[in-house]
């Protein structure tokens, strides 16, 4: 039940954090992201005496951009303890690389510490205090900047960002900042003031600055008008949404993470552009502005119906869009290196002492080794090209390893066989770039068994004897575990 209101100000926010506790579990913690300020402030406050200190959570994040930020820290620590409600605190380098403004590497780096947060408490719903005039700023900013729907639709009053432990909710997001003000004042809530959101030489303070208060006044529903704006954007954007997802369904391969490409070009421009650009949203890419995506289709157009991708010249969030074999993907990288990723995420190298047991999981490589039994007679051992002797085993400990390039087997016993690069043997086999990053199995420091391409047979040195115990070697991913 809410509690008896002081204010009509003040039923406004209860009434609002009310609304996004019911459509919560009875039982569900709730998250604030709380900074200090006056927004946060007002939502942990109203939070509490809504749904009771001991559902709340405060996380906050510790930038280190201003040399206030410990005492920013100590504040939200005091605050948060005065009311009862369990505090937590990450802190967080900001990357300042070049042509990533800080204000965006900031709010990055703040999500993934949030998110974290979420996971390691085992919160689900994370409570974001932005409000109608966030809104509004957001909006123009969208205009100003020639976004396009998805831009425009701002921000959304519930979201679930893909891999993100918890909800995103913005219970005050039809509140004024003003009501908001008026809330803390009459609670006599303390909070601290970031000098940063009085340079007006970062965008978003600007139009806050010296834009909006003149649009209040010869404008005075400017931003009702903009919420209004943000909502059809965001509507027009699920049709599109749902429009892409229906040619996705017809052009996706391997479960979308490539894309037919004679199927692609064959769409006209305005559908393979929302094709791509929901697509890119699926991997988890960044928005790509849309003179690169058109310069993306035009490449991919001047490819040709099942044509040869390697002069595309596209890169985009520290991947090449490649073209291979009537597939469009993205692969890590620069597109002026060759069309081979092997550079691949390197993971720790796992090693196993291996005694005849019939399974050995990867969970970092989400997937397992299975070692099956197989005797080897005169009349099987041709069956069993890949079957591998025991005694194979012995020579040391199994370790599996990422590749890191250079990589070479051989496939084949013939006399003077050459070795060749797993590059070229994945290439000749046709199978896409996306699908080479497999665990390559080694016997002590030599080579022993790769999947999709087999056994290395360097590394069996001796033929087998008809009826020597050997076994074969299977790599098979999560889902296709029995």
């Amino acid at each position: 039940m809410t509690p008896t209101s002081e204010s009509p100000t003040d039923r406004l926010v209860l009434e609002a954090v009310g609304v996004a506790l019911a459509a919560l579990p009875s039982s569900a913690r709730i998250a604030v992201a709380f900074s200090g300020g006056v927004d946060s402030s007002v939502l942990l406050d109203a939070a509490v005496r809504v749904a009771g200190a001991s559902r709340c959570l405060a996380l906050h994040v510790h930038h280190g951009l201003s040399a206030n930020a410990d005492a920013w820290l100590a504040h939200c620590d005091a605050f948060a303890l005065e009311r009862g409600v369990e505090f937590a605190a990450r802190r967080v380098e900001v990357s300042r690389d070049a042509g990533v403004s800080v204000e965006a590497a900031a709010r990055e780096a703040r999500y993934r510490a949030l998110n974290a947060l979420c996971e390691e408490h085992g919160v689900h719903s994370l409570w974001l205090a932005q409000h109608a005039d966030d809104q509004a700023e957001t909006v123009l900013l969208q205009l100003l900047r020639g976004a396009g729907l998805a831009g425009l639709a701002a921000m959304a009053p519930e979201f679930s960002p893909a891999g993100a432990a918890a909800v995103r909710v913005r219970p005050l997001l039809h509140l004024l900042r003003a009501q908001l003000e008026q809330y803390a004042s009459a609670r006599h809530l303390r909070w601290v003031d970031d000098e940063s959101n009085a340079d007006t030489r970062y965008a978003r303070n600007a139009l806050r600055h010296q834009v909006t208060p003149a649009l209040a006044v010869h404008f005075p529903g400017f931003r009702d008008a903009l919420a209004r704006t943000a909502s059809h954007a965001a509507a027009a954007q699920r049709l599109l949404d749902q429009l892409a997802r229906i040619d996705l369904d017809v052009v996706s391969r391997d479960d979308g993470r490539a894309l037919s490409h004679d199927a692609l070009i064959a769409l006209d421009d305005d559908r393979a552009l929302n094709l791509m650009r929901y697509w890119m949203r699926s991997q988890g890419f960044v928005a790509a502005s849309s003179a690169r995506l058109g310069d993306a289709l035009r490449q991919l157009r001047e490819v040709g119906e099942g044509g040869d991708g390697h002069r595309l010249r596209i890169d985009h969030a520290g991947h090449a869009l490649r073209s291979y074999r009537g597939l469009v993907y993205w692969e890590a990288g620069d597109s002026s290196d060759s069309a081979d990723e092997s550079a691949f995420v390197e993971r720790e190298i796992s090693e196993f002492a291996w005694h005849g047991e019939a399974t050995w999981r990867l969970p970092q490589w989400r997937g397992t080794y299975v070692f099956e039994a197989v005797e080897v007679t005169s009349s099987t051992n041709a069956a069993h090209a890949d079957a591998i002797p025991v005694s194979v085993f012995q020579r040391g400990l199994l370790s599996a390893r990422s590749r890191s390039g250079g990589e070479r087997m051989r496939t084949s016993d013939a006399p003077g066989a050459p070795s060749r690069t797993l590059k070229n043997l994945f290439q000749e086999r046709g199978i896409p770039a996306w699908k080479r990053e497999v665990p390559l199995l080694y016997i002590g420091d030599e080579l022993l068994f790769v999947p999709l391409l087999g056994v290395n047979r360097a590394a069996l040195q001796l033929q087998m004897s008809p009826g020597e115990a050997s076994v074969t070697i299977v790599w098979r991913e999560d889902l296709l575990i029995a």
